[in-house]
């Protein structure tokens, strides 16, 4: 993609006067994202990498919470709830491809959304995106805190400190998946790939062998229940709940900036990572149904994975997926802290924010004021010990990015700019985008109240900054 052929960048100026600098305008290559005044950051994150984050940032909250709750709203039809969350982020996903190969920056859903919809609709989603996986970081943060408390407390380290240890925990690793963001993004992603290739073993262990037990292979008898015990509606309100673990396949494009070859590697990375957790949670379900009734998975609630592992494997199995839980909550907020920077990194490079938030370190090649700017709003969530709320809220800020990123393909593709000129392109893209766009915004609707006023509430507020700092930015091309 030549200069000539780029995505659109900021002109006009910010609410200091201040004129994007000329090295904000500038192409793309398989190496690096460059600009006039040099390399921005360079490419090196390759398709397992990218693979990685998606698979890490999902798997969690769906293997890990939710199967109790699931079975007992659905029964054993739970895996159709987690079928259909699937297709629904399937839909999502093959809409961002075509975006993300079209226009590979960082800052993935605000790019797109920026370029097609304008600066007040990218600056609403952009500082929604930063603030919602400032949200979900902290979120899973806190859950490896609880995990590694259970984990130390099953082989008989209990913890007494004046500060809660799931809290003390949870930020210093907090603090240290941020401090390798700092030493470059290469280090983050060799980090992520080690985590979720370990984290993929155990759990194809586990669900392996639960699978061949529930079939008999092993001679164990299955729990039996009727597939559906409590009709087809609550398959329909379960997978509303469990969506929020299909979050995952976005940060992908919000790194697009810094992969490898993203013709190829952003398509296959996003709608891999969709199926390759879509499996692992339907065979979960599986599993846990045929292990025990519904009604006592329900019981259980978010220990049901733990009390499964144990009837299968003992103590040993207990502790195998806890690790995998931590694992799990490792990944998950390490690629969530990563892409959160990089979405203020965008905002700062089209001057949406102050310039110096865009900054990127000499040395290491990493945006450090981003990462700062993300980074220590997650250790406060943590310290705070208070997220239950703020996860779902997430997923509502989510879903509207979702929705407006299906709105953006249909826009960009009816008017078809110069520049747009992606390597991928969406089949029925008018039908799979509208059926992307309905699901997104129609899931909110299943959202708890306090999260959708909440959610409402900060991209009022993103509005508002708009308004007051940014709304002399204009970008040029967009509709």
């Amino acid at each position: 993609m030549g200069a000539s052929d780029a995505p659109p960048q900021p002109t006009g100026v910010n609410r200091s006067g201040e004129r994007p600098s000329s090295d904000e305008v500038g192409e793309t290559t398989d190496e690096a994202t460059v600009h006039e005044g040099g390399v921005q950051l360079e490419r090196t994150i390759g398709l397992v990498g990218g693979l990685a984050i998606g698979v890490g940032t999902m798997i969690g909250a769906g293997i890990f919470v939710f199967p109790g709750i699931a079975a007992g709203k659905a029964g054993p039809a739970a895996a159709a709830s987690y079928a259909i969350g699937g297709l629904v982020a399937l839909l999502v996903a093959l809409p961002a491809s075509e975006l993300a190969t079209a226009m590979p920056r960082s800052g993935g859903g605000y790019y797109f959304i920026s370029r097609a919809l304008g600066s007040l609709a990218g600056t609403v989603v952009g500082i929604s995106l930063w603030l919602g996986l400032v949200f979900a970081s902290a979120f899973y943060l806190v859950g490896f805190g609880s995990y590694a408390v259970e984990l130390l407390a099953r082989v008989g380290i209990a913890l007494s400190w004046p500060v809660p240890p799931t809290t003390a925990l949870g930020f210093v690793f907090g603090a240290a998946l941020t401090g390798m963001s700092f030493t470059g993004t290469e280090n983050t992603a060799k980090l992520q790939n080690g985590v979720v290739a370990l984290l993929l073993v155990i759990l194809s262990v586990f669900l392996g062998y639960g699978g061949l037990d529930a079939l008999g292979v092993f001679g164990r008898s299955s729990a039996p229940e009727t597939f559906a015990p409590f009709g087809t509606t609550p398959i329909i309100t379960t997978a509303a709940l469990v969506f929020t673990s299909y979050l995952g396949f976005a940060q992908v494009a919000t790194v697009a900036g810094e992969i490898k070859k993203p013709g190829r590697n952003l398509p296959v990375a996003m709608v891999g990572s969709v199926l390759i957790v879509t499996v692992f949670y339907v065979a979960t379900i599986f599993v846990a149904t045929s292990a025990y009734p519904s009604a006592t998975l329900a019981g259980f609630e978010e220990t049901a994975m733990v009390e499964v592992a144990e009837t299968f494997f003992g103590v040993p199995g207990v502790v195998a997926i806890l690790v995998a839980g931590l694992l799990a909550t490792v990944s998950s907020a390490n690629a969530s802290i990563m892409s959160s920077s990089r979405a203020v990194f965008a905002l700062s490079r089209d001057a949406l924010l102050p310039k110096k938030a865009g900054e990127v370190n000499l040395t290491y090649g990493t945006p450090h004021v981003a990462l700062m700017l993300a980074g220590v709003p997650v250790l406060l969530l943590v310290a705070s010990g208070r997220t239950a709320v703020l996860a779902e809220v997430a997923s509502f800020l989510h879903l509207v990015m979702y929705g407006l990123i299906c709105v953006a393909l249909v826009a960009l593709r009816r008017r078809t700019p110069e520049w747009y000129d992606p390597d991928f392109r969406v089949p029925a893209y008018p039908l799979v985008a509208g059926a992307g766009a309905v699901a997104s915004f129609g899931l909110i609707a299943f959202m708890q109240p306090a999260s959708q006023v909440i959610g409402a509430v900060l991209m009022v507020a993103a509005a508002g900054w708009y308004y007051y700092y940014a709304r002399d930015v204009t970008l040029k091309g967009v509709l």
